[in-house]
């Protein structure tokens, strides 16, 4: 198989296809010679990130230093759904095809915006409450004549380019279990790749092969071990059991193990290697996950938080580095990959480059999976450095799996770096990093256990770090809080240039042969940077958060930059609400943006922001109650509705809901399911009525609480006038 691509590179090459546009490509379906050489196609955008190296890096120079500042908007697309909005849209021959949330593909002429088709894969609502981080999807796949979709609920979709009609379609997970696919699929010589997600409700992690032409299951490679005969497993497998402890992974009670393979992959066709990233344990705190004798967590519990390179013909294990042994803090490694060639102490080097959630930045030889260097890219302290192996030395103070004693960490559980793609620059030798800042306390769940209907299986308190009602308190937390957009040298290991945000969460980024880097932020702005200095040169006020990554591309000749704006995902559902209207309120208006040099066309005026007030009714229940409510909330709310009650502006902030006032319709909602095609299912198998009436109960507490807050913010700006 091997021999078969490196002949069809060289075939391309030797048609001298060095700087091919839309006019020299002949139209027609996506093959091995196109995808092994999208980045000499730069008109076109064939492959997820750009290119199989997923350096997200297009030579295109039109627009560029000198000539941004005349960029305007070409066009633009209002999306059908106000959820959070992460896709890379994918273009080919003059049309442009994106996903929205909730898994619906869209097709646009790529200049114009002209409708094409659409197609609604139909996800049943109550999915919504499998997905740890929003309804979300991060793209296509390319081959043939065809599309591939993974949708929210499991299935693998292939699609009519020109009409969008099904070709086949085939479930790809348990879907009676709590797994989702977020992720773009892609496609090596025939075969689409897909993982999924699912690792904090319980699941058992894995990427798997399907013949592109009828949906057939070619392999599947699990990430950890499982299932019910150890003896049959495969010899990495055997190998990866030796580092867990206990009995959690086999027969009917096995707790799933976690390892979701939710997102990152790259492919070199020179070595045929497919890398992929791992996720976290399930559950998060490894006491639970993999116990010792002693009650605490043990063992590196291979292969999570990995980069894995494996064949992608077969699924053959070839290697793995693992950034995070024996993970208890939700660090998964399943952040974006990129491949390069770099010059390293005088050598030249076949490199893989990721900065997953832990804070490190990684370069490791993407041949053999040598360990090259690490250096936080972020302020961290669950580790103290690196030893001479590659392997992080760890702060014991924050082995809460260990210890069983709270701890306050950095980073928390939604990384220093997640899931919005970096870029690299061979022209600059930079990898720009969409980077934040934010620690956790972590403290354990005691007598933990695992519920297989509904909730975070994490065996951590997720209430114990929640705000209390006090603004000097949640000022001075505000303020450790930071997003930025970080000019990284990967052979120093060091920042070259920082751009500072309004907030965490900012998008993916794009960068080009003009010397620019493009990226949207939390501040509902999208802007172009100065690749060599950070300088920004342009930008839009985009009315929303962006933080999908923008894309280029040329039709006619004319260079076009379009980029999926819509504040959601993980950050927006659950982190504290009022943290994030102190950085800069932010709403969700889900657009398409098409730009190009000249663009004259412009958005409607942006709608107010407006949000009914709080005015719940009086707090009456008992404090026994009352607790009883927070820990469920924790459990089995907060990650949509916000830790401490505090809600977003994408989903309902149930601070404001009207049914407080009423016990009997807020029961029709938690336990019938009255809204469960909104994506609000019953939790009837999980909780009592007793007890969602003990959370009903405090939220109108925390309500009570916050309106009060209010009123003091309110005397305090007259005060200051």
């Amino acid at each position: 198989m091997m021999t078969r691509i490196v002949l069809a590179a060289l075939a391309a090459l030797s048609l001298g296809a060095c700087n091919l546009g839309a006019e020299e490509v002949p139209e027609g379906g996506i093959d091995n010679i196109r995808l092994v050489n999208a980045g000499q196609d730069p008109a076109n955008w064939i492959t997820h990130g750009g290119t199989y190296a997923e350096q997200r890096y297009s030579p295109l120079t039109q627009v560029n230093r000198d000539s941004v500042g005349d960029l305007g908007l070409a066009w633009f697309a209002d999306m059908d759904t106000a959820r959070g909005q992460e896709a890379t849209p994918l273009v080919m021959d003059g049309k442009l095809y994106v996903t929205s949330a909730w898994s619906k593909v869209f097709a646009f002429d790529a200049a114009t915006g002209e409708p094409l088709w659409s197609y609604d894969p139909q996800v049943p609502g109550e999915t919504g409450v499998k997905a740890c981080c929003d309804v979300v999807n991060r793209g296509l796949a390319a081959w043939g004549e065809h599309l591939f979709l993974g949708t929210l609920d499991g299935r693998l979709v292939a699609l009519d380019r020109d009409t969008g009609e099904v070709a086949w379609e085939k479930v790809t997970v348990d879907q009676n279990a709590s797994y989702t696919i977020t992720g773009a699929p892609r496609v090596i010589d025939g075969k689409v790749l897909i993982g999924n997600g699912g690792a904090e409700f319980g699941v058992r992690g894995y990427i798997a092969a399907y013949d592109a032409t009828d949906g057939e299951e070619l392999w599947r490679f699990y990430t950890v071990p499982g299932g019910e005969d150890r003896e049959a497993e495969p010899e990495y497998l055997k190998a990866a059991a030796e580092t867990w402890s206990g009995d959690t992974l086999y027969g009917e009670e096995s707790i799933g193990g976690g390892g979701t393979v939710w997102d990152s992959m790259a492919y070199d066709p020179e070595l045929d290697l497919l890398y992929f990233g791992v996720g976290n344990g399930s559950p998060w705190n490894r006491a639970y996950r993999s116990p010792g004798a002693d009650g605490t967590g043990e063992g590196d519990n291979l292969y999570l938080s990995s980069i894995v390179a494996i064949r992608p013909d077969t699924g053959e294990y070839v290697w793995h580095y693992q950034t995070t042994p024996g993970e208890t803090w939700d660090y998964t490694a399943t952040q974006h990959i990129v491949l390069a060639d770099m010059e390293i102490d005088g050598r030249e080097r076949q490199v893989l480059m990721q900065a997953p959630k832990n804070g490190y930045f990684y370069v490791l030889d993407r041949a053999t999976g040598e360990f090259i260097s690490a250096e936080p890219y972020i302020p961290l302290n669950w580790s103290t450095g690196m030893d001479e192996n590659g392997r992080p030395i760890m702060n014991p103070e924050t082995r809460i799996d260990v210890t069983g004693e709270p701890a306050l960490v950095m980073p928390g559980p939604l990384g220093g770096h997640n899931w919005h793609p970096m870029a690299y620059s061979p022209d600059e030798n930079l990898v720009y990093i969409p980077a934040f800042e934010a620690a956790m306390l972590y403290a354990p769940e005691a007598d933990w256990k695992p519920d297989r209907a509904r909730g975070f299986n994490v065996g951590f308190d997720l209430g114990a770090g929640d705000l209390p009602p006090d603004l000097g308190i949640r000022r001075e937390v505000q303020g450790t809080i930071t997003g930025k957009l970080m000019a990284w040298d990967p052979v120093n290991q060091e920042a070259k240039w920082t751009v500072e945000h309004p907030g965490p969460w900012n998008g993916g980024v794009l960068a080009t042969g003009g010397g620019l880097v493009f990226q949207g932020n939390s501040g509902s702005e999208f802007a172009a940077y100065d690749s060599a200095t950070g300088d920004k040169l342009w930008s839009f006020a985009a009315q929303t958060g962006v933080v999908a990554p923008p894309i280029t591309y040329t039709v006619n000749g004319e260079q076009y930059v379009a980029v999926l704006a819509g504040w959601g995902g993980a950050f927006a559902l659950s982190a504290d609400g009022t943290l994030i209207d102190q950085m800069k309120p932010v709403r969700n208006i889900s657009r398409l943006l098409v730009f190009k040099l000249g663009g004259t066309a412009a958005l409607p005026e942006a709608p107010t922001l407006a949000r009914a007030p709080l005015d719940p009714p009086p707090s009456r229940a008992s404090a026994a109650t009352i607790e009883l409510g927070r820990e469920k909330y924790a459990r089995y709310c907060a990650v949509c509705h916000a830790p401490g009650a505090v809600g977003s502006t994408v989903l309902p902030d149930l601070r404001r809901s009207g049914a407080l006032e009423n016990p009997a319709a807020w029961l029709q909602i938690v336990h019938d399911g009255a809204l469960k095609d909104n994506g609000m299912a019953s939790f009837a198998d999980s909780l009592s009525k007793e007890e969602m009436q003990a959370i009903r109960e405090y939220v109108i507490k925390r309500a009570n609480e916050d309106k009060a807050m209010e009123a003091q913010l309110a005397t305090d700006r007259v005060a200051r006038r």
